[in-house]
């Protein structure tokens, strides 16, 4: 079963300007990666809730929700299970070096992408 949201991952037009603004919200950071370039993760200050990552937008992208990712244990079980239920445009899983998580994107039935998230820790 896919589990509570992991992260929700913001293209923004200044991702150090939108990690400020998150701050001034509560969220503290929880780290600066090279992911997408400059990348911040940010967690709520009383720990209740989804992290967001933050990136600047680059080329034809705007600024916007990029996608949901969904917290699971068993990625590899989940990704079987979506493709057997014929989920839209399943990519994954695959391990992100940046973050050090493996992950799977698929899409709605509108197009929006979503994710599922392993920490390979």
């Amino acid at each position: 079963m896919i589990g509570e949201i992991d992260h929700i991952e913001i293209e923004a037009s200044d991702a150090s300007e939108m990690a400020d603004f998150l701050k001034k919200l509560g969220y503290e950071e929880h780290r600066e990666t090279e992911h997408h370039g400059q990348s911040f993760e940010l967690v709520p200050g009383d720990g209740d809730g989804p992290l967001f990552e933050i990136h600047t937008v680059e080329g034809e992208e705007v600024p916007g929700i990029n996608h949901i990712a969904f917290g699971v244990d068993n990625i590899e079980e989940i990704t079987a299970d979506l493709e057997e239920k014929e989920v839209d445009s399943i990519v994954g899983p695959y391990h992100v070096e940046k973050t050090g998580r493996t992950i799977t994107n698929f899409r709605d039935p509108d197009g929006r992408r979503f994710q599922i998230v392993q920490d390979d820790e």
